[in-house]
């Protein structure tokens, strides 16, 4: 049987995979786990509660509320706010854990359940198995006085303002900036948020009805925000997606940032100002060459982690570091964050703006991103993908013909029979050339036996 867990929490089609009898016994499972130190301690345990507007969440939050309350865990319910803000509120309240509804950037008619540790950490993958185990328990059912409270986190946005705008090195003041806010979980707090820290803002995607958050709009939908930031003149534009994780940014000509050059932006930022602990960012395998050129200029250095932001956590946390992200705008700034945030990505990409008195165009143009092609490759046996002879030879003989002007990266998926040909150069046309011919050495190589 496939394991609930994914790489995000437990992820499906609302109503279907991700069903109210689900969301009732995960949380009565969390409150068997997460709850046992509280309990053993004679208290009673306390849970943040929190979802983006998707309006199946009105009622998995309200079948979690009720398997949370019903086995004696308190639920502060923080209604409709990003999944950063959830994890700050668990710190903030000294909650014993948080659970967060949303699918992130999946269309409305996808769920999920996220849930967070003590002091808004990512669960390890040994206590989300010990979780899904227990749903196969009987329940927690205290009775009377020991049933747990559902009470309304009333100040829970206020919070998480006050928390941003400590946290910021520079105002805004004098930037025009478009917010898309994806019709998600930041359209109540992103536009106060940079209005606060003094900007003029403009917002596009902040109607959220239920059903169309990231419908054309947001961090994967980027052509309505490029072209507001063209039509009002703006300095920047921000977007987010459904749940806010996620920053991605339009400069003032227009073109989009991504993950990559605001990583390199805010590094060399931090790394002047003395921020930047040991003077090292962490990104994944898929990030830019040009990103790693570009603090290897400014004295940065680099390391390298699996792709998805967890593998990220794990490597600021275990070095101690404070800054690291992948190419699609999850940025996490350790210091301030135990996830990535959105809202605090923006906000400190546009305090340098406003603090070196340069375009944000001017500040990504140093940060050169090279032409990166990906293909997929399916039908083939990802378990061979590395340690082929003829494979391994094509592979070395791209990186050759390539030399320091590019690179290559073969990555087997890790749920179906796909590798991943990412090959990137100084120009579009050779970094096409050289995945195409590697795509066909590993069709050739991997292709999995066909049925008589």
């Amino acid at each position: 049987m496939p394991r609930l867990f994914g790489t995000d929490g437990v992820r499906g089609l609302a109503n279907r995979e991700v069903t109210a009898e689900l969301a009732l016994a995960l949380a009565q499972a969390a409150a068997h786990v997460l709850g046992d130190g509280p309990r053993s301690e004679g208290r009673r345990p306390l849970a943040v509660l929190a979802r983006d507007p998707r309006i199946s969440g009105e009622f998995i939050s309200a079948a979690v509320a009720a398997g949370l309350a019903g086995s004696g865990v308190d639920v502060f319910d923080a209604g409709v706010i990003p999944t950063p803000a959830a994890a700050f509120l668990v710190a903030d309240v000294d909650a014993d854990f948080g659970v967060m509804i949303s699918a992130s950037h999946n269309p409305a008619q996808d769920n999920g359940i996220k849930i967070f540790a003590a002091r808004g950490a990512k669960l390890p993958d040994e206590v989300e198995d010990r979780i899904e185990a227990a749903m196969a328990a009987p329940p927690l059912a205290p009775i009377g006085a020991e049933v747990g409270r559902i009470r309304r986190f009333a100040d829970a946005e206020d919070r998480y303002v006050v928390h941003l705008m400590a946290t910021l090195p520079h105002r805004l003041d004098g930037l025009r900036i478009v917010l898309d806010c994806a019709n998600g979980a930041a359209a109540g707090v992103s536009p106060e948020a940079f209005h606060l820290a003094g900007a003029e803002v403009i917002t596009i995607g902040n109607d959220p009805d239920g059903i169309n958050i990231n419908d054309g709009v947001g961090s994967t939908h980027l052509g309505p925000l490029a072209e507001t930031v063209l039509r009002m003149k703006a300095d920047a534009g921000i977007a987010h997606d459904g749940d806010a994780d996620r920053c991605l940014a339009v400069d003032d000509r227009g073109n989009v940032i991504d993950g990559d050059r605001i990583m390199a932006i805010l590094a060399k930022a931090m790394h002047a100002r003395g921020a930047l602990r040991e003077d090292t960012l962490v990104t994944t395998v898929m990030s830019n060459i040009g990103l790693h050129r570009a603090m290897r200029d400014a004295g940065i250095a680099v390391l390298q982690t699996r792709v998805g932001d967890r593998y990220v956590l794990e490597e600021l946390g275990a070095r101690n570091l404070s800054l690291g992200g992948e190419q699609s705008g999850h940025v996490i700034m350790a210091d301030h964050a135990t996830t990535g945030d959105g809202l605090l990505t923006g906000l400190h990409l546009m305090a340098e703006v406003a603090r070196s008195g340069r375009r944000l165009s001017e500040l990504a143009a140093e940060i050169e991103i090279f032409p990166q092609v990906l293909l997929n490759v399916r039908g083939v046996d990802r378990t061979r993908a590395h340690g082929d002879a003829e494979l391994d030879a094509a592979v070395a003989a791209a990186e050759a013909r390539l030399g320091d002007s590019g690179r290559v990266l073969l990555r087997p998926s890790g749920t179906e029979q796909v590798v991943r040909v990412m090959v990137e150069a100084s120009h579009l046309e050779v970094a096409e050339e050289v995945a195409s011919s590697l795509a066909a050495v590993v069709l050739e190589r991997l292709a999995l036996p066909t049925a008589p």
